[in-house]
């Protein structure tokens, strides 16, 4: 889990992983390409510059990496993750474009038939150290953006999954060309096309989600208000609204407790909902809690409340000379009355 790990562990985790991946596609971008070229497989060559749009993935990840880990300041004071979501919007925006110009260069090859390659038989054996080489960077990614609840990490794990995918397209592909049918690599480069436009435009919908504030799924936000309703002291839910920021869950609440206890007690509740939440929902890091004394139903709108210094001044004028009698009041906001309890000194009525 995440709480086993402070933030200068979590950032060198994340760090390192990146640091990984990129070195690794850097292998593979020159194997690809080179052996694409030499093995006469546009598959093969198209499967290399989607490897080199994950190499500048990764350098994209290392610098939202390092803008988000910032704390929060004075003008931003819930922190910088969303560089990372920033970072995912600009990612995917290069996938697709990165697709446009792999189909493109395909269709320019249907038009031009002379100008078809044709696979040989070594291009087999680079996708198929593609396909195990991003495998093995998938689960290790996501090993680690699971530990670190990095969302930008578990996006660049897939991507590493759609490598290996791909790379299966053009293993066979490749196979289909060797055994005569001539436009199968092509085929497989435009299916590649098409599966790193669809992660580009996923990539860039959800970032979009996040950063204008879409709450959370309505599964979660379900658990989420059964939760608060099953802790004690809390008679219902007034309001509960739900945000992403980053990998982290922030959920503002109004819940309902009795209006006969103290505000010490109020807060109490409120602490316990939200510590309750931290622990239940691992993407939960703040919860803000307010304390509503009864449904907004009641609520009479556009009538000014008497505060206490109203309330006290009532209280000289109606009581007179009988006011310096009283130790002390609270005062009850109920249903749109205000309701008092005056606290007498217990002298008055000893016999």
């Amino acid at each position: 889990m995440a709480e086993s790990y402070d933030a200068k562990q979590i950032s060198q985790l994340k760090n390192k992983v990146t640091l990984v991946g990129a070195l690794v596609n850097v292998f593979l971008t020159i194997i690809k390409i080179g052996f694409g070229i030499l093995g006469q497989s546009a598959a093969l060559i198209a499967d290399g510059v989607h490897s080199l749009s994950d190499l500048a993935s990764d350098l994209l990840v290392l610098i939202a990496i390092k803008l988000g880990a910032r704390e929060a300041d004075h003008e931003h004071p819930y922190g910088h993750k969303r560089f990372e979501t920033i970072a995912t919007v600009i990612l995917g925006m290069g996938l697709i474009w990165v697709a446009f110009e792999i189909a493109w260069d395909v269709y320019q090859r249907f038009l031009q038939p002379e100008i078809i390659l044709m696979p040989k038989v070594n291009a087999l054996g680079v996708a198929a150290i593609s396909i195990l080489s991003n495998e093995w960077l998938f689960q290790y990614t996501k090993g680690v953006a699971v530990i670190t609840r990095s969302k930008l990490l578990l996006a660049n794990a897939w991507h590493h999954r759609s490598d290996a995918i791909s790379s299966v397209i053009v293993l066979v592909g490749i196979a289909g060309s060797l055994y005569g049918y001539v436009w199968a690599d092509s085929a497989a480069a435009v299916l590649v096309a098409v599966m790193v436009a669809k992660i580009g435009w996923n990539l860039v919908w959800e970032s979009i989600k996040e950063l204008v504030d879409t709450g959370l799924s309505q599964e979660m936000v379900t658990d989420i208000n059964s939760e608060i309703l099953a802790t004690e002291g809390v008679q219902g839910i007034h309001l509960l609204r739900t945000r992403q920021m980053g990998e982290d869950a922030l959920i503002d609440a109004h819940i309902v407790v009795s209006s006969r206890i103290t505000v010490s007690e109020g807060h109490m509740i409120g602490d316990v909902v939200r510590d309750v939440l931290i622990d239940k929902f691992s993407d939960v890091q703040e919860v803000l809690v307010h304390i509503d004394p009864e449904h907004d139903e009641y609520k009479v709108e556009d009538v000014k409340s008497l505060l206490r210094d109203d309330v006290d001044k009532l209280l000289q004028e109606y009581l007179a000379e009988n006011y310096p009698l009283i130790d002390s009041f609270r005062i009850h906001y109920i249903k749109g009355r205000i309701e008092l309890e005056v606290v007498l000194p217990h002298t008055m009525f000893i016999t």
